[in-house]
């Protein structure tokens, strides 16, 4: 039996947990090996935080969820000290106040301390009430005209209103604010000088995902959505909370009194990612680890070659055990595929390769061209079919889609 690591005044947990020791070199701290916390850790004896997840103290808890988190950054070499990391979370005041903390350890012991910064896209503004909506507008079209000189531009949303107005499918118009959030905080992070970007993707979404996109036919696609890395965009994104469960967020977000994030989980979904949602929920009743179990099976897939790290890495500020790992992760094979969709960003197959080229050959029309590049999936949930609506859909896209096009002069 050891401490593990529970707070209070003597420094260690006193409510006889266990864990495994096997693996202590590598700080993998699992909730299954935090078997049990038969009473009130010292210092820590609020009943809010007792019994808080399986079992776990406030504090037992709060101890095995960092241990994952960490386990997943130093094992896969996410984050370096020379990094500006932009999180993509909702609780964004409390990452300002680390980012706070960040920035004071960086200067008090003169060390590389990697930057964090904040932001928050609420995509569910589209899915409420239009009367709703427009009173929330109305407001801040008011709070931003009384702000000082210079005069500021205020969006109110109205093209991307149109844009989802062009899509039938509910599902796919859900999917459409998905890679649109994307691309918004790319243009955050490279505006403003972000390394990295954070994402909260957790087992139990990423295990609706593998589903949802099983149904939706982006099978082949799968495993570039699924890895701790995913170096396709400009500014690479990382997902450290690949490992935690949705429930044990909830209760971390609980015990640090940010019971708004809850919304996150909440939000309202339809069509197919409704019912995969509700189907994770249900399984997940009857066992826990079905989440887990589903993430375990995808990951068994080939990731491609944007899933590992980049080649320009600094391998010299980590440890020997994980430099290892990252240096034959970097020569190991991976899928080849250089052409991507450009509304999903997913690998297009051979056969949408070969549609693609046998259309740009023929068409000259750019929206033809666009739908061309698409994979199947897209073409069947997003984009309209008659050629009228695909015109006028295409006319409402951001411009920066248009950098992905090939032309008719390109292999």
């Amino acid at each position: 039996m050891g401490s593990c690591g529970g707070g209070g005044a003597g420094g260690g947990c006193q409510s006889e947990c266990f864990r495994d020791r096997e693996g202590d070199e590598e700080d993998s701290l699992r909730t299954e090996d935090l078997k049990r916390c038969s009473g009130s850790c010292s210092g820590d004896q609020s009943p809010a935080n007792d019994g808080l997840y399986n079992n776990l103290c406030g504090a037992c808890f709060r101890f095995s969820l960092y241990g994952k988190f960490k386990v997943a950054v130093t094992s896969n070499g996410m984050i370096s000290p020379t990094d500006k990391v932009l999180v993509a979370l909702e609780f964004a005041h409390e990452m300002q106040l680390k980012a706070q903390k960040s920035w004071d350890a960086s200067k008090d012991q003169a060390l590389p301390v990697f930057g964090v910064g904040a932001a928050f896209i609420d995509e569910s503004i589209p899915l409420r009430p239009s009367k709703v909506v427009q009173k929330a507008i109305e407001e801040m079209r008011f709070r931003v005209s009384q702000l000082t000189p210079p005069p500021k531009v205020f969006h109110d949303g109205t093209g991307l209103n149109a844009l989802l107005e062009t899509i039938s499918d509910a599902t796919g118009k859900e999917d459409l604010l998905s890679y649109l959030r994307m691309l918004s905080l790319q243009k955050i992070a490279l505006d403003n000088g972000y390394s990295k970007l954070v994402l909260g993707s957790c087992t139990t979404t990423i295990a609706c995902h593998i589903l949802s996109a099983t149904v939706k036919g982006q099978g082949y696609s799968l495993p570039a959505d699924i890895q701790y890395v995913d170096a396709r965009w400009e500014i690479p994104v990382v997902l450290p909370l690949r490992s935690c469960l949705a429930e044990e967020l909830q209760c971390f977000a609980t015990l640090m009194g940010n019971h708004e994030i809850h919304q996150v989980f909440d939000q309202p979904c339809s069509g197919i990612n409704n019912l995969v949602s509700s189907f994770i929920a249900r399984v997940q009743e009857e066992n826990p680890s079905r989440a887990r179990t589903i993430l375990r099976t995808a990951e068994k897939l080939r990731p491609f070659h944007f899933n590992r790290l980049s080649e320009n890495l600094s391998y010299e500020m980590l440890p020997s055990r994980v430099r290892r790992k990252l240096q034959t992760a970097a020569n190991a094979e991976f899928t080849p595929s250089e052409l991507l969709c450009p509304i999903c960003g997913g690998p297009l197959t051979e056969s949408d390769v070969t549609r693609l080229k046998s259309t740009v050959s023929k068409s000259s029309r750019r929206h033809e061209a666009f739908a061309a590049h698409c994979c199947q999936s897209c073409c069947s949930q997003i984009l309209p079919k008659e050629l009228p609506s695909l015109e006028h859909f295409y006319s409402l896209l951001p411009d920066q889609i248009e950098d992905c096009l090939l032309s008719s002069d390109e292999d």
